[in-house]
């Protein structure tokens, strides 16, 4: 699984790219702060909702620090995703790296 920071992701965007922005997080985490374009699909839900997503499109986990991102991730590939990219850091990392105007929780 490929991994990008923030920094990363931003400059993967503005190059073109149109990757699926797949947010992990809870609701209350969502309604503080999100990236432009993101879905919701808390990680909880995962399992019962991976009919609406596209197993071939290149996919970005986020979650608030990397880590549940991460372990979405991973289940993305087991589940058969084949281009899945971890956010390392979150929207937390984000917010520093990207976006200072971006809320905080």
């Amino acid at each position: 699984m490929r991994q990008f920071r923030p920094a990363e992701l931003a400059t993967h965007i503005q190059s073109g790219h149109t990757p699926v922005l797949l947010d992990v997080r809870e609701p209350w985490e969502w309604n503080v702060c999100r990236l432009p374009g993101a879905i919701l699909i808390p990680m909880r839900e995962l399992p019962s909702r991976l009919v609406e997503l596209r197993k071939e499109a290149e996919t970005v986990v986020i979650c608030h620090h990397g880590v549940r991102s991460y372990h979405a991730a991973r289940y993305l590939e087991a589940a058969g995703f084949a281009d899945v990219i971890n956010l390392a850091g979150g929207v937390a990392a984000w917010a520093n790296e990207v976006d200072p105007a971006m809320p905080r929780y």
